[in-house]
């Protein structure tokens, strides 16, 4: 008899989920995938051949210097029906007022707050009027400018058309996308495939890829993170070993998929915070085989693999980082993209809500959905907070005095929310769209912070005995020199 078990038919890969996810997905971070949707389609031990299968047409995309270090390269090779230069040239579209890209203080259409601000949920556009998402793109924040290749910007978009019903689709040639949908999924279909992207999960599409973004569940609303400069890598893990925080296998990226298309096609391209339109008598959707590492990516933030404190005190909140983008400075990430969600607090003799702290960084969170108390703004799903480098925050009063006093034990926090945080060591200065235009600014209420008093007064007597107990004088006695 055989001692032959079973062999793998092919490369592991996630399944489609029926209705709500139909895509099928390879697995990994940074891996160099190959996907081919007509299999031998791609080229046996070299890029471009003098003729490609199916005359198809090759075409390189570089996300990194072509002389980067091979841990840090980043390319994709892809044989197409087309190539991208079949088009019939560029021409500006009109300017979009509350799209921002230029972030320095020379701009006069940027501001700067020393204080706490916060937004609530951004309205989505009615049905009078037709917006996708390229168009419901509105910048609320920002650093540095994409021509300089450092910085980043934050947006929110609000969309109820498909970018499909006008054969439209998106290339942003200054930075990362990386979204987050709060309302409705998004199905994404990159040159590399499709996507579908729901609540709860994050995309992150790259400079340079075309892309467009249909609206199965009706009008859509979200987030965007936009970095220029640097891609998003996962954080060293130290200490913590070989797993952790956002696991390499729980990142899914696209398989080929292609259409057959030669209708016309309007390709919006962002450079340097301008739109143009670029138009051409085919798709840009007929990718048949491709293979790289530099294709977008999802990640469910459910998979978090959350680390604490087991015993006392907080860990730093750098140990709820999914994603982080390095700077030019060394040890002072551009962005980190923090989450917070359901976990066990166990610290025992610990004030176990965040502390009150000011930060070098900015910090801006959102909330995809559920609750995140102890806060002055009713704070939202959809809204929005800011806060600057070195302001003081923390919680209100209510949560100091009821975590002060509480009995603790174990217990979960943020069962059924999903807040998150961008965090930036770089000034952080704010649009006219967000401070004026938006019609949803408000200021934190400082108020909340009203009773915390100086309770030491209160304790006069005691310290004088305690000082007196070791031979010092009382509070208000000079000691002798």
């Amino acid at each position: 008899m055989s001692t032959f078990g079973a062999s793998a038919q092919s490369a592991y890969s996630i399944p489609s989920n029926g209705e709500r996810d139909p895509y099928q997905y390879q697995v990994g971070f940074g891996n160099r995938f190959a996907s081919e949707a007509i299999p031998g389609t791609l080229p046996a031990a070299q890029n471009h051949p003098q003729k490609a299968k199916y005359d198809l047409y090759t075409e390189g995309i570089n996300g990194t210097p072509f002389v980067a270090p091979r841990s840090e390269n980043q390319s994709t090779w892809v044989y197409r029906i087309r190539p991208s230069v079949a088009h019939q040239g560029f021409t500006p579209l009109p300017e979009n007022p509350d799209l921002e890209a230029c972030f320095l203080p020379l701009n006069p259409k940027i501001h700067v707050s020393p204080t706490q601000l916060a937004w609530y949920p951004f309205d989505i556009p009615s049905d009078n009027t037709k917006t996708d998402f390229v168009s419901g793109l509105k910048t609320i924040a920002g650093n540095g400018d994409p021509t300089l290749r450092e910085g980043l910007a934050v947006h929110v978009y609000a969309a109820n058309q498909s970018m499909t019903e006008q054969n439209r689709a998106f290339c942003n040639g200054d930075g990362d996308f990386l979204i987050l949908p709060q309302q409705g999924r998004l199905d994404i279909q990159t040159e590399f495939g499709k996507l579908m992207v729901r609540p709860g999960e994050l995309v992150v599409i790259q400079r340079g890829m075309k892309y467009k973004v249909d609206l199965p569940d009706g009008p859509v609303r979200g987030y965007v993170l936009e970095i220029f400069g640097s891609h998003f890598e996962l954080p060293e893990l130290g200490p913590l070993g070989t797993h952790g925080l956002a696991n390499v296998r729980d990142f899914e990226s696209p398989v080929a998929s292609f259409d057959i298309d030669q209708s016309p096609w309007e390709i919006v391209y962002k450079v340097g915070g301008k739109l143009f339109a670029c138009h051409q008598e085919h798709t840009p959707f007929d990718v048949v085989a491709w293979w790289g590492n530099y294709v977008p990516y999802k990640y469910a933030m459910e998979k978090f693999a959350h680390v604490g404190s087991i015993n006392k005190d907080h860990l730093d909140p750098s140990v709820f980082c999914v994603l982080t983008a390095k700077s030019k400075t060394p040890g002072a990430p551009l962005a980190d993209f923090l989450i917070f969600s359901g976990r066990w607090d166990v610290a025992t003799g610990t004030f176990r809500p965040p502390y009150y702290h000011r930060n070098c960084a900015t910090e801006m969170m959102g909330l995809i959905y559920g609750d995140y108390g102890g806060r002055s703004d009713a704070f939202s799903p959809g809204g929005f907070s800011y806060e600057n480098g070195f302001c003081p925050h923390g919680v209100s009063y209510d949560e100091f005095k009821k975590a002060t006093e509480a009995e603790l034990a174990p217990m979960r926090v943020h069962d059924g929310t999903l807040a998150f945080m961008f965090e930036s060591s770089m000034q952080v200065t704010i649009t006219d769209f967000a401070m004026k235009r938006s019609g949803k600014m408000h200021e934190h209420e400082p108020k909340m912070w009203d009773d915390l008093k100086g309770q030491f007064v209160n304790h006069i007597d005691q310290i004088n005995a305690d000082l007196k107990a070791v031979g010092r004088p009382p509070l208000g006695t000079k000691d002798k020199v």
